[in-house]
């Protein structure tokens, strides 16, 4: 590909190298002329062949390699949530842990509370728990 490149750029050059010659005959060979304007469609056409197959290489192989970065990194990735799942689990559990206990922690808060909201009413409008036989001896 590159040697098809150079090959064309080197014809190129000679191309160009033997009409400056030319030129100083130009009345005596007009189909000199035609020849270097040929050869020079020539190697232009050849240069841009060879910049079209390198350019399709390229493109070819950074395909290729973008197809070898994007299966490393998706191995990467899965060999790194493979090594770090007991970590995850770990956290998993003691977050259900802490909410389990956070959440009896809450109940029992709100049974004292309630209870000792109950004792308080009762208190204050004079009921209680005890049978009212009971209130009635006192009296």
């Amino acid at each position: 590909m590159k040697t098809t490149l150079l090959a064309a750029a080197v014809m190129a050059a000679i191309t160009l190298a033997a009409g400056a010659p030319a030129r100083a005959q130009d009345s005596q060979s007009p189909g000199f002329k035609e020849t270097v304007k040929e050869d020079a469609r020539t190697v232009g056409h050849a240069v841009a062949d060879g910049a079209k197959t390198v350019g399709h290489a390229v493109a070819d192989t950074s395909r290729k390699v973008g197809h070898e970065v994007a299966d490393t990194s998706r191995k990467v990735g899965h060999e790194v949530a493979e090594k770090t799942a007991p970590a995850r689990d770990t956290v998993r559990d003691d977050s259900k842990k802490a909410g389990a206990a956070i959440a009896h922690g809450a109940k029992a808060v709100g049974s004292g509370v309630k209870s000792g909201a109950e004792k308080t009413k009762n208190a204050v409008t004079g009921k209680s728990d005890a049978p009212k036989s009971d209130q009635k001896s006192d009296h």
